[in-house]
């Protein structure tokens, strides 16, 4: 600990690296709670894998990698929404045919560009301590435009995640506002791959969330606590990898799926518990 703490104060790349980090727990924390509650992970892992094709596509024509990554994700998630508010039975078969078809158009693009190899191991892994300056204004801009949404359009969203036909009786316009959450979680997923790259991104989208979905159920309690527990990931991830030289990314990974783990365990002997005790006062 003390060896990465001087290090921090020496070096820019870890003080970027961190910063990296917490900006992307609040993406995940925010719109990992959305995407728990309505059970979208599979839809999100599409988006996630379909971004290749515009990362690959922008390297090659010598444009920034992340803003092809930001169309082909909006456009992966207007495309899958619309399949699924239109067809449902052909969700889950557009959602794997964008997953490898993205997957397969970036590694062509990223084949014929020079030097693409250690670029397609960044993009599949991420590599945050790689993350320029430039890119933290790109991540601090997505979180802001994420938080001010919500904020926005926060009774929308609930009406839209908790019941559909309910919102529609309401005057919501559920299609619209089913579409910008998926728009959403499309910007997430590009803020989370500068992190952990699009492999290991549903991991840290999720599981914070899931975490907190076990001693919370209100959404706004959920949203706080995943998005503390999403910046301890990263930066307990960050210290853990700088002494043995590990990936940073997998580790948070690691991490979060260990604490996961461990999460569910005693939060099922806790409602193990509570669930004798008011048996034991029925009785009595």
């Amino acid at each position: 600990m003390a060896e990465f703490l001087t290090a921090l104060a020496t070096y820019g790349f870890l003080q970027s690296a961190l910063i990296a980090g917490l900006l992307a727990g609040v993406g995940c924390g925010v719109i990992g709670t959305f995407v728990v509650f309505k059970r979208i992970a599979f839809m999100a892992g599409g988006i996630a894998h379909s971004v290749l094709g515009g990362m690959g596509a922008a390297l090659y024509f010598g444009l920034d990698p992340f803003a092809g990554a930001l169309i082909a994700a909006i456009f992966s998630a207007l495309l899958i929404g619309a399949v699924r508010l239109s067809w449902k039975t052909q969700e889950d078969t557009l959602i794997g045919a964008l997953w490898a078809i993205g997957m397969a158009v970036g590694v062509l693009f990223i084949a014929k560009t020079p030097g693409y190899s250690s670029d397609l191991m960044s993009f599949l892994f991420g590599n945050i301590l790689l993350v320029p300056t430039r890119e933290l204004w790109w991540m601090a801009g997505l979180d802001l435009v994420l938080v001010a949404t919500v904020a926005l359009f926060y009774r929308q969203f609930l009406a839209v995640i908790f019941d559909e036909e309910f919102a529609r009786l309401r005057g919501v316009p559920v299609t619209m506002f089913y579409l910008l959450l998926l728009c959403l979680v499309a910007v997430t997923v590009v803020l989370l791959i500068q992190v952990v790259g699009l492999i290991l991104v549903i991991a840290l989208l999720t599981l914070p969330a899931a975490i907190a979905a076990h001693y919370v159920h209100s959404l706004g309690a959920m949203m706080l606590i995943a998005t503390g527990l999403g910046a301890l990931f990263t930066t307990l991830g960050l210290v853990l990898s700088f002494g043995p030289d590990l990936p940073a990314g997998p580790t948070m990974i690691l991490l979060a799926g260990g604490v996961y783990i461990l999460s569910a365990l005693v939060s099922r002997q806790l409602h193990r518990r509570r669930a004798r005790r008011q048996a034991a006062m029925v009785r009595g």
